[in-house]
């Protein structure tokens, strides 16, 4: 087993250093653990040994438990990912041994995987700016790709790799990526993670080639050294031999070290006729999720979401209407078509009406059919609550309280879990609701997931909650 370390605020136990060990002992100290490696190097590509365990160092021992000190963004990596096969060869190579465990790095020790290390591109600030997981407008056409971006964001490497994501232009993939990299770069900094788009991996690609037809090494860093690559309009690729050649290798090398790959498309991987089969059967290894066409109550919802983050004033609820049905399948095009029917409204000094937007977007669009006028966010949060509480006989003070016990844990995961799922609040709005935070709501969310099975406690809780609301329960 991997021992991970003293809790924080707690006192670490030092493990005995190499220069207390006595000659012969401080030596066999290090072949053991080089024996260790060694093992460890037939069995993974040159990549990944040289990231991972090239700059782990054995450092000292304790009783039964063998220290081994390294840079911090490699210990973690390590112990999820390789920490089970190194115990089970040291075991093999000195039966003495039951664990392996990390102690401080010495000071000024090398960076190992970051020494010379050419680093990807941060996120163009264009596009980072308000992409992210809060933003993205919830729908029945794009649910599944949300999840599942989100579960990618959360354990990289470990959920859906690669993750393909395709549909349209305008849907929200690129939304969804950079989602993920920004969710990355809050939460776990000591992960690089690096955005691109297929056109700039083939310009990038062109630019290094070398006098003898073959790519630099420092262009092979950039995208081969990353723990997740996020890769938008992989359709680009058709066509193009030798950059598919690359990424071909690229996506080999990523996928054999474990780091997370995301890709986006207009178009299934078996629609790409002109890439080749091996490269289409990659794409196709891990989830493949198509983004749909927004219905009109996700349209509506995103118009006022817009509206609210803009300062504008929200119009009747016909204007919206008549505003979705001007671009019923592209959100970016409902984006622009909000700005275009604000500033004809702002110059004429009028009121946004239903001839307004007619004048200002010209043709003559059907408006959505009527949506059903939902009551706000906010109090539907409220009365989910309060259902929770009935069922679970619980008070809604205590629900929203400081207070963890138990019982108050299982309804505040619950009322989150369903808040998640039938209203259109983000994860940030959820938590303030609870007086929680962000990391909270997404626990909770994937708590109730991880134990959702027909028949179980929780789903039969779940079950009466939704009653109360009038609400079908999936999968019942």
């Amino acid at each position: 087993m991997i021992a991970r370390g003293a809790a924080p605020g707690t006192r670490r136990t030092r493990p005995r250093s190499p220069a207390h060990l006595q000659g012969d002992s401080k030596q066999e100290l290090t072949t053991i653990w080089d024996g260790v490696r060694e093992e460890l190097r037939h069995t993974l590509p040159p990549s990944a040994f040289e990231n991972w365990l090239e700059p782990l160092r054995a450092v000292g021992v304790q009783g039964s438990r063998l220290y081994v000190s390294g840079p911090d963004r490699v210990r973690d990596w390590f112990q999820r990912r390789y920490g089970a096969a190194a115990t089970d060869a040291l075991r093999r190579r000195a039966p003495g041994f039951t664990e392996i465990a990390f102690a401080d790095p010495p000071a000024g020790a090398a960076a190992g995987r970051d020494e010379g290390r050419a680093a990807a591109d941060p996120i163009p600030a264009g596009l980072a700016a308000g992409l992210d997981f809060d933003h993205f407008v919830i729908g029945s056409g794009n649910r599944f790709a949300h999840s599942a971006a989100l579960a990618v964001a959360e354990s990289p490497g470990e959920s859906y790799n690669p993750l393909f994501l395709y549909g349209s232009p305008g849907l929200g993939k690129t939304h969804l990526l950079i989602s993920i990299a920004n969710y990355l770069r809050a939460q776990r900094p000591d992960l690089d993670a690096a955005y691109t788009t297929a056109e700039r991996f083939t310009s990038e690609f062109v630019m290094s080639l070398r006098g003898d037809g073959r790519p630099t090494d420092r262009f092979k860093q950039r995208y081969r050294n990353v723990d997740v690559l996020l890769i938008d309009d992989v359709q680009f690729l058709e066509g193009k031999a030798r950059t598919e050649d690359e990424f071909f290798h690229t996506f080999n090398e990523l996928y054999a070290q474990g780091s997370q790959i995301v890709l986006s498309s207009d178009r299934p991987p078996e629609a790409m006729e002109r890439l080749s089969e091996r490269m289409r059967d990659r794409f196709a290894w891990g989830l493949t999720v198509e983004l749909q066409g927004p219905d009109p109550a996700t349209r509506i919802t995103l118009l006022r979401r817009l509206a609210a983050e803009h300062g504008i004033a929200v119009p009747d609820l016909e204007v919206l209407q008549q505003i979705a049905g001007s671009a019923p399948g592209n959100l970016r095009r409902l984006e622009g078509a909000l700005t275009r029917v604000t500033a004809f409204a702002s110059m004429l000094g009028e009121v946004p009406t239903v001839d307004l937007v007619r004048r200002a977007l010209g043709g003559d669009h059907d408006p959505v059919d009527a949506v059903p006028v939902r009551e706000p966010a906010s109090e539907r949060l409220e009365r989910i609550q309060k259902a929770v509480c009935d069922v679970l006989h619980l008070s809604l003070a205590d629900m929203r309280s400081p207070r963890r016990a138990p019982n108050l844990v299982r309804g505040r995961q619950l009322a989150m879990y369903v808040a998640r799922n039938q209203t259109d609040l983000s994860l940030a709005e959820i938590a303030r609701g609870f007086d929680r935070d962000h990391s909270t709501v997404l626990h909770s969310i994937r708590r109730v997931e991880r134990e959702l099975e027909p028949g179980s406690d929780i789903h039969r809780a779940l079950e009466r909650i939704h009653e109360r609301l009038n609400i079908t329960v999936e999968g019942a």
